[in-house]
């Protein structure tokens, strides 16, 4: 008996909650931005860092769909790799975000180097499961279709992390 927590349903739903969540605190941090005439870091960077963090988010929310729509009910090891790359960018993420508020930024420069040593793994990963998927000829079209669709998801999802890691570290550069 599956538990009902794995069912690629159920993750896809829980995802398109925090996708909405993440939707109206970028919301209200624009609102915040706008109305306010100082803030502890450049208002650009707030926004960028926030739009990126968002399209973290979207990309996420992104692969669970995929994953659904396509039928992937069981992501294959690769696939499960990357989704557990993903967990361990977001964890950096989740610590980094405390760190700006006390300025820490000798910290978020070794947080973003955490986030880039991650990319670089999953983009291993994605790229040997991509030339997998293509060399054996057992994977019929739509398995290769559907898989090689919901890799790229999570990969982007992924990259956009090296993203947030470089706004990161532009803001440590920049107040550091």
């Amino acid at each position: 008996s599956k538990d009902a927590s794995s069912r690629p349903e159920d993750v896809r739903d829980a995802v398109q909650v925090i996708e909405h969540f993440a939707d109206d605190l970028v919301r209200q941090m624009e609102a915040a931005l706008a109305r306010t005439f100082v803030t502890p870091l450049d208002r650009e960077d707030l926004h960028r860092l926030s739009s990126e963090l968002d399209d973290v988010v979207d990309l996420t929310n992104l692969a669970a769909r995929a994953s659904v729509l396509y039928g992937v009910t069981r992501p294959p090891e690769p696939m499960q790799k990357l989704i557990d790359t993903l967990v361990s960018c977001t964890g950096v993420l989740k610590e980094a975000r405390p760190k700006l508020r006390r300025h820490a930024y000798a910290e978020l420069l070794d947080d973003g180097r955490k986030l880039r040593s991650l990319e670089k793994e999953a983009d291993s990963v994605f790229r040997a499961a991509v030339s997998q998927l293509f060399k054996d000829p057992a994977v019929d079209a739509k398995v290769l279709l559907r898989e090689k669709e919901v890799l790229e998801d999570l990969e982007n999802a992924v990259d956009h992390c090296d993203d947030v890691a470089d706004t990161l570290a532009n803001i440590a550069v920049k107040h550091g």
